[in-house]
């Protein structure tokens, strides 16, 4: 963990990233003078700012950004679209408010298929990172279609903690819902350390935070959450989730956290 006044690392690698880059037009991206996107396929120079672009965030976090993530990174810049982003369908069952703020809500989600993989770095960031790109590749065509299979939201990773809620264990599952068209047919991942995963209908307490997510603001916001919960006993007291959105009118990163509330 991260101690009091330590700086903090550049932005992880997240979809916020391409949302940087594909909002300045300019020499340095895929995007005409009039914010258009180009037709014509990216040159090698504009593929290699971006490739050096992500590996330098990704040396903040002590992570390396192989060359041959250049094809994905270019791939999901082109096809990064907010207004096409899918949302994880959900009911939402009760609004906990107070002076106009919302403190949390409880929904509930369908049953899903959702690819995963799961991770065991030293440090969640690590984590995080390593298991965005490989889950990139799989969107980016290195699946059994060969196609582009678009962006949904949020990612979600999954993570443990001990039994006094005040640490985090090392092992995490990076997740990315399937868009509703191929939840029926999924395309396999061509990496083996993916999986397909078919997750039951769930009833979730969630509670919206911003800016980064690492060991320190995560247990933070599970001690929060747990406070404001009349009966956190009824959720999983070492499973959580950390859902994160994509907002590119604002400055910090869109985050929840996720209880489970048990079977």
């Amino acid at each position: 963990m991260s101690g009091a006044g330590a700086p903090e690392p550049p932005a992880m690698i997240t979809l916020e990233d391409l949302d940087s880059m594909a909002e300045d037009p300019g020499s340095d991206s895929a995007y005409n003078s009039n914010g258009s996107l180009e037709e014509e396929p990216m040159e090698d120079e504009q593929q290699e700012r971006l490739l050096s672009y992500w590996q330098n965030v990704g040396r903040g976090h002590q992570v390396d950004v192989p060359d041959e993530m250049a094809e994905p990174i270019q791939q999901l810049t082109r096809n990064n679209h907010p207004q096409e982003r899918e949302t994880v369908p959900f009911l939402l069952l009760h609004r906990k408010e107070k002076c106009s703020e919302v403190l949390y809500e409880k929904r509930q989600y369908g049953k899903a298929k959702w690819a995963c993989v799961k991770m065991q770095e030293e440090q969640y960031e690590q984590s995080i990172c390593l298991g965005f790109m490989k889950i990139m590749k799989y969107i980016c065509e290195q699946n059994s279609s060969g196609v582009y299979l678009g962006m949904t939201i949020p990612i979600v990773t999954i993570v443990h903690t001990n039994d006094s809620q005040s640490e985090l264990t090392r092992s995490v599952t990076v997740a990315y819902y399937l868009p509703a068209q191929l939840q029926e047919l999924p395309p396999q991942p061509l990496d083996s350390a993916i999986i397909i995963e078919e997750w039951p209908p769930t009833v979730v307490y969630t509670r919206t935070f911003t800016g980064v997510t690492n060991e320190d603001s995560i247990i933070r916001e599970i001690s929060l959450l747990a406070e404001l919960l009349e009966s956190p006993e009824l959720c999983l007291q070492d499973t959580f989730i950390v859902a994160g959105y994509t907002n590119p009118a604002a400055a910090n990163r869109q985050n929840e956290i996720w209880f489970l509330q048990r079977s």
